[in-house]
């Protein structure tokens, strides 16, 4: 299974377009009530529905990863992105700027290494392909368990 895109509220698709593209998305499709962006890298899409309601404070949080958090923030904030917070240090390993969309959606753009999937306290060894050495003691895990 692979995750294929986000659909998030917008209040105001062309300033909603503009601010997306100003974060390196690449527009693919429009409509008068929908748009959707390529990434620069990786498959998923996100996209955007025009809507009324702006979003909630509850509402999910869109993480976009970036190698170089404080360039892209630095380039972003002299574009005139606002950013509620700057690129920071977190308990959990990763290094975080939040910022909301035109519509109030919460954005986070984040840098975690290896720690993205794999942090210290990972439940489970990561899943290896063919051409990754094995774990030493991993299958005896998974094996402890269950099937």
């Amino acid at each position: 299974m692979r995750l294929n895109q986000v659909t998030l509220p917008a209040t105001d698709l062309a300033e909603s377009i503009q601010f997306y593209e100003a974060l390196g998305l690449r527009l693919i499709v429009r409509a008068d009530h929908y748009a959707r962006f390529e990434l620069p890298e990786g498959e998923a899409t996100l996209s955007l529905h025009v809507s009324e309601a702006v979003a909630r404070a509850d509402a999910p949080v869109i993480y976009f990863e970036c190698e170089d958090i404080d360039a892209v923030h630095a380039r972003l904030a002299a574009a005139g992105v606002a950013f509620d917070t700057a690129p920071t240090d977190q308990r959990w390993l990763w290094r975080e700027a939040h910022l909301r969309d035109p519509a109030g959606n919460a954005l986070i753009l984040y840098y975690a290494g290896e720690n993205r999937k794999n942090p210290p306290w990972r439940l489970i060894p990561p899943i290896r392909n063919a051409a990754s050495p094995p774990i030493p003691g991993a299958s005896r895990q998974r094996r402890a368990r269950g099937p």
